[in-house]
């Protein structure tokens, strides 16, 4: 199998029939025929599953893997990266912000460049909030300034990996996966292309605000140790703070006959316990994660396959799905 096309999908019944039309139109032409579509329900509450089954009940070309609940985006990908058998494996969500036709264009790219990995770079962002463009270009900001790996900027899932970059992440069985930082972390050939991302065909975001935040810790803590060293450092400066409060202590009680005050001294009690509170939680996250780690717990569950054997390679209308 030449390509394997993986798509993570949850609650995506209003996008997905137009989608498919769109991949059907880039596996018709004949250089991308040889190819597999993954389509992940990622523990949806709606016709999603439905959709997949029909699809992949009527066009071998696709393939439907149902979770057994929702597991979240970056370990559905991880499903659809497992099941897949392409020597290329081209990855995007089902809400058309990153066009399948990308696929053609990256592969150009790819051989162009000689490049074990093609990823998106978002010039613009159609459809977007200011305060998600914003916080998404200050993220990705941030994180390259904290990171330990070289992070690409303006850079999503949405990329193109050869076969042994799959195989890699494979052999990487994290909890909290971000798996654009572990593609970055493997080095290897690197190459960018960019592209105009549109707005959602239908439906709306599945990424609330609390499940940015989430994402944007997963990414820090798992990729930098600043974290822990600002601890460190934290600790540091307030035992000098301490120190310089002691000595002014010491001076006032010998040469000024001065009684401490009840409010310096709960100011002082209140700002080591605060500081404490923070070393301590800073300190609890990394230990969670270690913990969760340790169970070695599987990292989704597939509940049921939606296959067809035979070869059959015709469009499927929206009326159809």
């Amino acid at each position: 199998m030449e390509f394997s096309i993986v798509v993570p999908c949850y609650n995506e019944e209003d996008v997905l029939p137009e989608f498919i039309k769109r991949v059907q139109g880039v596996i018709q032409n004949k250089a991308y025929s040889d190819s597999e579509v993954i389509l992940v329900d990622d523990g949806s509450s709606d016709k999603t599953w439905q959709l997949i089954s029909y699809i992949s009940q009527q066009d071998s070309r696709f393939k439907g893997v149902k979770l057994s609940r929702n597991f979240g985006h970056q370990l559905a990908l991880s499903a659809g990266l497992a099941e897949s058998i392409g020597e290329k494996v081209f990855v995007c969500d089902a809400d058309l912000q990153d066009p399948p036709e990308l696929l053609i264009e990256m592969n150009e790219a790819m051989i162009a460049g000689n490049a074990d990995v093609v990823y998106g770079m978002r010039t613009s962002r159609e459809g977007e909030t200011k305060f998600k463009k914003a916080t998404a270009s200050a993220f990705y900001r941030i994180l390259k300034k904290l990171s330990d790996v070289d992070m690409p900027l303006d850079s999503g899932d949405c990329r193109l990996i050869r076969r042994h970059i799959v195989e890699l992440l494979s052999d990487m069985p994290e909890q909290d996966k971000f798996i654009r930082g572990m593609i970055a972390w493997m080095g290897f050939k690197q190459i960018p292309h960019e592209y105009n991302r549109d707005a959602r065909a239908a439906g709306e975001t599945k990424y609330s605000l609390s499940k940015m935040i989430s994402f944007a810790t997963d990414a820090l803590i798992g990729f930098s140790m600043l974290p822990l060293r600002f601890s460190a450092y934290l600790s540091m400066t307030m035992l000098t703070f301490m120190g310089l409060i002691l000595v002014y202590t010491m001076f006032s009680w010998v040469f000024l006959d001065s009684v401490p005050g009840w409010s310096s001294t709960m100011l002082v009690v209140s700002l080591i316990a605060g500081i404490q509170f923070l070393i301590l939680g800073v300190m609890g996250e990394y230990l969670g994660r270690l913990y969760i780690q340790n169970k070695k717990r599987p990292l989704f569950i597939i509940s049921e396959r939606s296959v067809q054997p035979k070869l059959q390679t015709n469009n499927l209308d929206n009326e159809n799905l």
